[in-house]
């Protein structure tokens, strides 16, 4: 069935949900996790740089770490092998490059702007669209009440 699974993961709340679902599973089929942070170079896009730009870069690399790390230590919990990937670029695109290593991926709606609160995401509606393994994206029940 699945031997590797990759949980992409910002570190917010929307994917907590997908977190837990993608270690449930891989507990139950055996799968190997690998958690997913990327840096999204497009934060960059409208900030001034300057001397506060690698100030951003590490904040952004902390939160990663936190966020991969986060995963890594619920998968220990639960006795589920997990690796943690660090990536640069423009999230939508790095999942769908990694996902061709992967049997499935899965994912909450990742992205923190008013609409993708709203609806699916665009990050997640892309990796859905053109990823090269299924996907599943796992709703947070709490978040949408």
């Amino acid at each position: 069935m699945y031997k590797k699974i990759l949980i992409p993961t910002d570190g917010s709340e929307y994917t907590k949900a997908a977190t837990m679902q993608g270690l449930e599973l891989a507990k139950l089929t055996g799968a190997e996790v690998t958690a997913l942070f990327v840096v999204d170079d497009t934060t960059y896009i409208n900030f001034p740089f300057g001397p506060m730009a690698p100030d951003l870069t590490m904040v952004l690399e902390d939160e990663g770490k936190k966020a991969v790390g986060s995963v890594r230590a619920e998968g220990e919990k639960m006795g589920v092998k997990t690796a943690t990937s660090m990536k640069r670029g423009s999230p939508a695109n790095v999942i769908i490059e990694e996902s061709k290593y992967f049997d499935l991926v899965v994912m909450g709606t990742l992205g923190r702007s008013g609409v993708s609160k709203l609806l699916l995401g665009s990050v997640a509606e892309k990796v859905i669209r053109f990823a090269q393994c299924p996907v599943l994206v796992v709703r947070n029940a709490e978040m949408h009440k």
